[in-house]
């Protein structure tokens, strides 16, 4: 049973799990998610519900009650119903909640101690630090700037390309299609506990667009700028989350992700076909 039915990642985790099933139950409604769970009857939840902001996390930073209701009440809601009927379940948090470099080298470690610089990575904290605490089923995914092979607004080629300015940094990224793979190898693992789930080798934003250039828009123009540059300009509000994750936790259960820009170019190829105009 997957909650959060209109988001982007919900939906894409009903088309590769089978036999899953979409609410569309508001997770914050604790009579609603108990009579919901009682019906159906899950043998797994995932929870992909959450405010991230539209267009961006800035929303987040002037909507801070509406986000904590969803970021954090929601899912503990949704936890201790859980809990109380032993049924395993699946938190989506974010990598946003690190920024910088980590203290040591290889990339943020799950046990490391949060940074977040936004008040949406400071929700995705709380609840990760409330839902450990429960002592129940939960496992926790962290995933970071999604990757897609079909325009999205979420998918972070189509942010990139939207943009005529784009700030030139380095980031571990998902790639969509491993991230649903991996997950469900946990989920069948029954592992509990948190895991960064990112593909290997981060890759520059410049990196990417060349790629884009390359694959999908020759013509395609764009500046890149620092982030200086970028809060000087008045393009965010909110600090944007910039860092590595380190995977070895993956590699000691077994899961190991295909490289990111090997990933990231075969996205391109397939995302170019998307945007070609359909045949009369």
């Amino acid at each position: 049973m997957i909650f959060g039915a209109r988001g982007w990642l919900a939906q894409k985790f009903n088309c590769f799990l089978s036999g899953s099933v979409l609410s569309t139950v508001d997770i914050i409604e604790g009579r609603h998610v108990a009579e919901a769970l009682d019906s159906m009857k899950p043998d797994f939840v995932i929870n992909a519900a959450g405010k991230t902001g539209r267009p961006n996390i800035d929303w987040c930073e002037e909507h801070k009650e509406e986000t904590r209701r969803s970021n954090v009440l929601g899912p503990v809601i949704l936890a201790k119903a859980c809990l109380e009927r032993g049924i395993y379940l699946t938190h989506l948090s974010s990598g946003c909640i690190f920024n910088g470099e980590p203290p040591h080298s290889g990339g943020w470690k799950e046990i490391d101690i949060p940074n977040p610089v936004s008040y949406y990575g400071q929700t995705k904290v709380e609840a990760e630090l409330r839902l450990l605490n429960l002592d129940a089923q939960i496992l926790i995914v962290r995933l970071r700037m999604p990757i897609d092979n079909q325009p999205d607004s979420r998918n972070l080629i189509t942010k990139l390309a939207r943009y005529p300015k784009v700030i030139d940094v380095v980031n571990s990224v998902t790639v969509a299609k491993d991230f649903l793979k991996v997950t469900s190898l946990l989920m069948k693992q029954r592992q509990t506990g948190v895991f960064n789930v990112t593909n290997p080798t981060p890759v520059r934003h410049r990196e990417i667009m060349e790629w884009y250039q390359e694959i999908v828009d020759p013509g395609h123009h764009y500046e890149m700028i620092t982030m200086e540059q970028m809060y000087k300009q008045g393009l965010a509000k909110a600090g944007r989350s910039n860092c590595i994750l380190n995977t070895d936790k993956l590699g000691r259960v077994g899961i190991v992700l295909p490289d990111a820009a090997t990933q990231i170019r075969e996205c391109l190829k397939e995302y170019k076909n998307y945007l070609k105009p359909p045949r009369l």
